[in-house]
């Protein structure tokens, strides 16, 4: 039986276990997958452990992508882009890294949420590792308008200009938090705020009255976000279905076949249901 894992810091809230065992199950693949808490500053030999123990690939998931692309020999056309990687594959002539941070985005928000991107104006929230994978898929989606929003403008600017050639005839700005623009038609959170308990990044002029906003994250981390665009007239709309997706666009890479996605993003949606409804019995209690 093969084994693949997700690693981060922290990782105990992934869903991807769930996911990719219910993709094995539908496809009839011989695997098991797991998940690893990495300490902070061992990558790389947390990462060589792992090979050895005969694994043939992973899920990296914060803060490790940029390690991630670092220690690969190959990389997919859209982890060079990205220069992030959150899937690698332990091939025998050298480990390959991909990005399906991005094509998980834009499926979620066209076949999930139902929401054509082309000609959209798009605030992009924070410019690390789940930003940059994410800038390449949101402008080849055909977005009017793409504005990648960081606390620190120049890691925003670098993002800008590493992506400048797929822009065409859209535009692509980056700008300061405080500073992001208003009137945007979605609104995706790529930075670890919520995952922190920190308060939403941007003013709500940055929501156009209905506008998507997505939070990268999900379960109670992404609640606070959610709420905060129900307040101000947008529609909420957690990680869950971009994290299916881009799990779905791993699970090919690693096994030479797509899983359906929808069955198991409703089971998930289910099964974070149960157990929020589960806590909040134990707390009444």
């Amino acid at each position: 039986m093969d084994h693949y894992v997700v690693a981060g810091n922290p990782v105990e809230h992934s869903q991807s276990p769930f996911i990719h065992t219910e993709f094995a199950r539908q496809t009839g693949q011989a695997m098991e997958y797991g998940r690893m808490l990495w300490p902070l500053g061992s990558f790389d030999d947390s990462l060589r452990a792992l090979v050895a123990s005969g694994a043939k690939g992973c899920n990296i998931t914060v803060p490790f992508k940029f390690d991630a692309f670092r220690a690969a020999r190959r990389l997919t056309p859209r982890a060079a882009l990205a220069q992030a990687a959150n899937v690698l594959r332990f091939d025998a002539p050298g480990w390959l890294a991909d990005n399906t941070d991005g094509a998980g985005l834009v499926g979620d928000i066209e076949r999930n949420a139902g929401l054509a991107l082309a000609g959209k104006r798009v605030l992009l929230i924070g410019a690390g590792g789940a930003a940059a994978g994410v800038l390449g898929p949101l402008l080849t989606a055909g977005a009017r308008e793409v504005v990648v929003a960081n606390r620190t403008l120049e890691k925003a600017q670098a993002l800008v200009e590493r992506h400048a050639a797929l822009a065409g005839e859209g535009a692509l700005l980056a700008r300061e938090l405080g500073d992001a623009g208003v009137g945007f038609d979605v609104v995706v959170n790529a930075t670890a705020s919520s995952l922190q308990g920190a308060a939403v990044p941007v003013p709500h002029s940055v929501l156009a009255r209905g506008a998507l906003a997505l939070d990268m994250m999900y379960g109670a981390a992404a609640q606070p976000f959610l709420d905060w665009a129900a307040a101000h007239d947008a529609t909420g709309r957690d990680g869950l279905g971009m994290l299916v997706e881009q799990a779905a666009e791993a699970f090919a890479l690693w096994r030479g076949v797509r899983p359906a996605t929808a069955p198991v993003l409703a089971a998930l949606r289910t099964r974070m249901a149960l157990a929020a409804a589960g806590a909040r019995a134990k707390v009444e209690r």
